[in-house]
């Protein structure tokens, strides 16, 4: 049965997000998701004037693929989906997989292997196309949010249009207020971070790259990082569920880290010398998102939030940190989850979640949701 809001949707990714032009090429990757919102996607490409290719995948077979997966395999694969993707201009994924730990039984040197070897196919993307990510709503997504799968749907919708023009002012004045900033200072439950940012730059990310979205990121300096911090949002990472990471820092390092799967957390942060540094900071406030549900495209964004992330620094705020790693971790410092406090140069910029210079308080769910 059709479904407005798979239109609705599909024209924001379109029209906002990738902003595709006439005769513009876009790649749709749609994983486990249903024929209808695919559907709409072509078609709200082809309105647009563009030129729409598709690809469909499935969880279980991707899974198949990779448990027996060798090099020359990969080196195959990489080589014809780097030359497809040099001809796209945009690109669009949504993935809707039931089952978030589908690849949680490939061995670890596998799932590495297949990173290192889709690498050059993930730069073309992330730096030559205009692209947006985002998951889809399924029963295990509902339950990991503790709710019906009716009610995430709503929920998912709702979040998925918000209008990010409303954020816009705040999310600027927050860029030029980091830009301006050296060091930073996190502090909360088993937490105490330093670092600093100092001449790196701070990116806004209002709608245009994920869905849903609502965070300015940028980067520590890469050997500043000194003391600990422990998260307190779920995680998932190659299909592995992780909590209560704790890590600790010296030199911008990573010298100890422990969770429930402290083996495996570490054997990720053995995967290469740049897995152990970090590669992004960025506060998350998207008014709609105030839960986890181990789905890193939502919990970054929750409001209130942080993440740090071991691993890769992005191009536009770069520290020169290169891993095949980039795990977002986040912790939630609103005061139903433990408080904190985020100084920027000895100034208290948030409290408990709440920015508190009034150039930033638009970025508050509280104001954001009286002001809707």
């Amino acid at each position: 049965m059709h479904d407005v809001r798979f239109d609705k949707l599909a024209k924001i990714l379109v029209q906002y997000s990738i902003r595709l032009k006439r005769n513009e090429t876009v790649l749709i990757e749609a994983f486990d998701v249903p024929d209808e919102m695919t559907i709409a996607l072509i078609r709200a490409a082809r309105k647009a004037g563009g030129m729409p290719f598709v690809q469909v995948y499935h969880a279980r077979v991707n899974r198949a693929l990779a448990l027996e997966a060798s090099d020359k395999q990969l080196s195959m694969l990489a080589s014809h989906e780097l030359a497809r993707m040099k001809k796209m201009d945009a690109y669009i994924a949504v993935r809707g997989s039931n089952n978030i730990t589908e690849l949680s039984d490939v061995p670890v040197d596998t799932m590495k292997l297949i990173a290192k070897k889709m690498q050059p196919v993930q730069d073309q993307r992330v730096k030559k196309t205009k692209w947006v990510v985002l998951r889809w709503p399924t029963p295990s997504m509902a339950q990991l949010a503790g709710m019906s799968t009716e009610a995430f749907e709503d929920f998912y919708f709702n979040v998925c249009t918000l209008d990010y023009r409303k954020l816009q002012p705040g999310m600027k004045a927050l860029k030029r207020l980091m830009e301006k900033t050296d060091r930073v200072e996190i502090k909360g439950p088993d937490t105490d971070l330093r670092f600093s940012i100092k001449g790196i730059p701070a990116v806004i990310c209002g709608g245009d790259r994920n869905i849903p979205d609502g965070e300015v990121f940028s980067c520590p300096v890469k050997h500043s990082v000194e003391g600990h911090v422990t998260f307190n949002a779920p995680s998932i990472y190659q299909g592995i569920g992780f909590d209560g990471i704790r890590l600790e820092f010296k030199n911008g390092k990573i010298v100890d880290a422990t969770s429930n799967e402290t083996e495996k957390l570490k054997k990720i942060l053995d995967s290469d010398v740049g897995a152990r540094y970090i590669g992004e900071f960025s506060l998350g406030f998207n008014p709609r998102i105030l839960q986890p549900m181990r789905d890193i495209l939502f919990d970054e964004k929750i409001a209130g939030s942080f993440h740090f992330t071991p691993g890769q620094a992005y191009e536009e705020a770069d520290n020169g940190n290169r891993s095949q790693v980039h795990w977002d971790m986040v912790s939630i410092q609103r005061r139903e989850y433990g408080g904190g406090e985020i100084y920027f140069d000895s100034k208290l910029v948030r409290r408990d979640g709440d920015f508190l210079p009034h150039p930033l308080q638009t970025l508050n769910p509280g104001r954001f949701i009286k002001g809707a």
